[in-house]
């Protein structure tokens, strides 16, 4: 494995380095040797922070970790690591399974039929009210679910709200 280090707001002294080298080392097992492991040490009030960084075809592995200690952050950061490359090794070895099952020639094979099969089985018509986004908002939570249609009170457009990750909300405005 090839190690980039770097530090913001620290001098990466030559015991960081090899902490590095012998903790990652141990992920060098998973990796080729042509892997690059971007290391970047900082440090912001009183936090130790070290973030590690392995691309890797069509995957990117990363981990922060935070703590008092910067050899404790190191520790820390290397469990994630292994964490996610077990992970990612076993979803690998799942899909290799999962192929396994078929005939070469079924998987190879190009199937324009599932175009053909696209049915509608269920149809809803409502009226769109006017009301503001957040107003919205508060109308998608209160029916559970993920995204909501209506007709926005300032535009008099269809917009859609919808629910996105960490209980925070999008809105869709259509351009025509």
């Amino acid at each position: 494995m090839n190690y980039i280090i770097s530090g913001k707001n620290i001098d990466v002294t030559e015991g960081l380095k090899q902490a590095v080298y012998d903790k990652l080392g141990r992920l060098e097992k998973f990796f080729n040797e042509d892997t690059n492991a971007q290391v970047t040490f900082s440090v912001e009030k009183e936090r130790q922070k070290i973030e590690v960084t392995i691309p890797m075809k069509g995957h990117i592995i990363r981990a922060e970790q935070v703590s008092d200690d910067m050899y404790v952050s190191i520790d820390m950061v290397v469990e994630i690591i292994e964490r996610q490359v077990t992970r990612y090794k076993k979803r690998i070895v799942d899909q290799e399974q999962d192929a396994a099952f078929f005939q070469n020639q079924f998987l190879e094979e190009e199937d324009d039929s599932e175009a053909d099969d696209i049915s509608i089985i269920r149809s809803k018509r409502f009226a769109l009210k006017p009301m503001y986004p957040e107003d919205a908002c508060v109308q998608m939570d209160l029916l559970g679910h993920n995204f909501y249609v209506f007709r926005n009170a300032e535009t008099d457009e269809v917009n859609v709200v919808y629910k996105r990750k960490g209980n925070t909300y999008g809105l869709i405005e259509p351009e025509f």
